[in-house]
């Protein structure tokens, strides 16, 4: 322990010898302009806990965890997490300590509202979010609040089979409608869903989290039922006309008086043509077309994109005139969860034995972190995972150019360390991979950013150590460590990092850690 706190103070002195002696000139100060928001992320279901105390009602995941469909690789669940629901004071406190100025993170819907629009108001979960927020506007740091971060009541899935009927797009929008006008007073970003680009293809294709809907040779579990072919397309179509209604509601009603803004999140993984064929090219756009533009083409653009139209035709849902112009109230700035990128292979001129997107309703296409046995960038260990910071100024350049500048947020952005039980906590607080992964990829965005693309805030993912969905409690991201059988929080050398970063970022240009890290 006591190496451990030498380490840790020898890189704080080091940090901020680095501040001090920086000489700051034009080409050394910072991209991001004063109000950027720099902060943390987290979502309900991963944090909170406290899954069926005070009147909350049955999550989706709630369901999905306690069922016998076992997909999370330990077994485990959500049921505590990290007690973030008790330990709420404690954790702002952490924030505080960060020097962070925002905190990106969710409402569990079936605490407010645990049958949805078929039940009552639950108070003793308004009131959680109302001490939540305020103790966190307390200490100056100002919430980022996602609606729907994959939960959602179990309620709706049993009454009328969730995100497959358009009932669906009532109940969010009461459950929105409830939250602009308890919390909007003090809530100025809202985002209506996080990555539906995943819940439509792992609930209804692949069946890899709740409801666990697929079938045929797309489905990556063993499923009781659905259609892998169509349900995705249903299962989004009602989400994106949901986020219209929520952002009808808000414009409508709210807007004017709250003054806030309101989003969406969505994952996007930078795509690279396996090589200069056209083939790979053309397949490279289907996979963007098949993922990301998916769910921003309808709510900026109205209508699908064309890549999606010309393959699907009629499994693809039709908007009315009246959804085309609910459609066009869109959104204030658009979210995006970066982490990695891979290679893109076309599947239609070329054989694909199996994996993700192979299939025509996919977007004929293969993914691969490798080419010629050659990574995109430092592999993990796993195969989702490659370390490509280029791949986030790309990311963010390909919306800037495709959307009109809209304003964005890097709502997401983070490591992940397998979790070994032969690590010592002092192995596990020496996250030297999460600085240089972090560094690397907030100076790749810097360049983005100068070039021109509206970015207004960085979220890393994540404050804590927490429940990361099919993973469960075996991968870890977090600047706080989490014991699990104690649930004690012990900083990372990456917080002292964060923090001294968050302080010196008007002031001090981007100057790269690797020898600091060699002499630690």
């Amino acid at each position: 322990m006591v190496r451990l706190l030498l380490k840790t103070l020898f890189l704080e002195i080091l940090l901020l010898l680095l501040h001090h002696s920086s000489a700051v000139d034009d080409d050394d100060l910072s991209p991001f302009p004063k109000k950027f928001l720099f902060g943390t992320a987290s979502s309900s279901y991963q944090y909170e806990g406290g899954y069926n105390i005070n009147g909350k009602g049955q999550s989706n995941w709630d369901n999905f965890t306690h069922g016998d469909t076992k997909i999370i690789v330990d077994g485990s669940n959500g049921d505590i997490a990290v007690d973030h629901y008790h330990r709420y004071q404690e954790d702002i406190d952490l924030l505080e300590a960060l020097k962070v100025n925002s905190y990106r993170l969710s409402i569990s819907w079936t605490r407010v509202l645990p049958k949805g629009r078929f039940g009552e108001i639950n108070w003793p979960g308004i009131d959680f979010y109302n001490k939540l927020f305020d103790a966190l506007l307390l200490k100056g740091i100002q919430p980022f609040v996602t609606l729907s971060h994959y939960d959602s009541p179990q309620e709706l899935e049993d009454r009328y089979g969730g995100w497959l009927s358009p009932q669906s797009q009532e109940d969010f929008a009461f459950y929105a409608d409830l939250c602009f006008k308890t919390f909007g007073d003090r809530v100025k970003y809202w985002v209506t869903f996080n990555e539906p680009n995943h819940v439509a293809p792992f609930g209804y294709r692949s069946g890899i989290y709740p409801p666990s809907r697929c079938s045929g040779s797309l489905a990556m579990v063993n499923c009781k039922e659905g259609d892998s072919e169509k349900e995705p397309f249903v299962a989004a179509h009602n989400i994106i006309l949901s986020h219209a209604s929520a952002v009808d509601i808000y414009r409508t009603k709210y807007q004017v008086e709250q003054r806030g803004k309101i989003g969406i999140v969505l994952s996007h993984e930078w795509y690279e043509p396996m090589s200069n064929a056209t083939a790979d090219k053309l397949a490279t756009e289907r996979a963007r077309s098949f993922t990301f533009n998916w769910f921003l083409d309808p709510i900026i653009f109205g209508k699908y994109p064309k890549e999606m139209e010309e393959v699907l035709g009629s499994i693809l849902p039709k908007f009315s005139t009246c959804e085309k112009k609910k459609l066009k109230k869109g959104l204030d700035f658009i979210g995006i969860n970066y982490y990695t990128s891979f290679y893109v292979q076309d599947c239609i001129y070329t054989k694909c034995d199996s994996g993700f997107g192979i299939s025509r309703t996919e977007g004929s296409y293969m993914i691969s972190g490798e080419k010629n046995g050659v990574s995109i960038g430092e592999s993990t260990p796993y195969s989702w995972f490659n370390i490509y910071p280029q791949g986030i100024e790309k990311t963010v350049t390909y919306v800037k150019d495709r959307y009109n500048n809209t304003p964005m947020f890097i709502t997401e952005n983070g490591y992940g360390q397998q979790d070994d039980p032969n690590f010592t906590l002092e192995d596990q607080v020496n996250d030297f991979k999460r600085i240089q992964y972090m560094e690397n990829h907030i100076e790749a965005l810097s360049i983005a950013i100068r070039k021109g693309a509206d970015v207004r805030g960085y979220f890393a993912w994540s404050l804590l150590d927490n429940f990361e969905w099919i993973y469960g409690y075996t991968v870890r991201y977090g600047f706080y460590h989490v014991d699990y059988a104690t649930l004690k929080r012990t900083a990372r050398l990456s917080a002292t990092w964060y923090k001294q970063f968050i302080a010196n970022y008007t002031e001090t240009k981007f100057t790269g850690i690797d020898n600091m890290l060699q002499t630690t």
